[in-house]
């Protein structure tokens, strides 16, 4: 959790002149790869609460990051695309990620780096499987 911390205080620090708040990064950096995703596909991927999330989204569309589309005359549902304002903090968003990156793995070799996401993401694995 420490790690964490670190991680997201140097983000928000890193991204201060953009005027993200936390959890927007993540929702940016989702839909830079997936433009056009649903509510839900966007919560379940970056692991936000579906009520979180549209408080997020929220403020998102009005700075005017993101702009909600029904398609195919589908009213119920609503999906999420980038603006160009969007885009452009994404790519800022992906430029802070590279960065803090670069300065977590300093000094440490690919093998090792390599080894520590397999374990790492081993332990996500098992934490994300249903226990009974």
């Amino acid at each position: 959790m420490a790690n964490q911390a670190i991680f997201h205080k140097k983000l928000l620090a890193g991204l201060r002149d953009t005027g993200l708040t936390l959890g927007q990064p993540k929702v940016l950096d989702y839909l830079g790869d997936h433009d056009g995703a649903s509510q839900k596909e966007i919560a379940t991927a970056c692991h936000i609460e579906p009520a979180s999330l549209t408080s997020i989204l929220n403020r998102m569309e009005e700075r005017g990051m993101v702009e909600r589309r029904m398609l195919h005359g589908n009213r119920r549902s609503f999906y999420i695309f980038l603006t160009d304002r969007g885009r452009a903090l994404q790519g800022s968003v992906q430029e802070m990620f590279d960065s803090l990156e670069e300065d977590t793995f300093h000094g440490i070799s690919s093998e090792d780096r390599s080894a520590f996401l397999r374990v790492f993401y081993a332990i996500y694995q098992n934490l994300s499987e249903e226990k009974e």
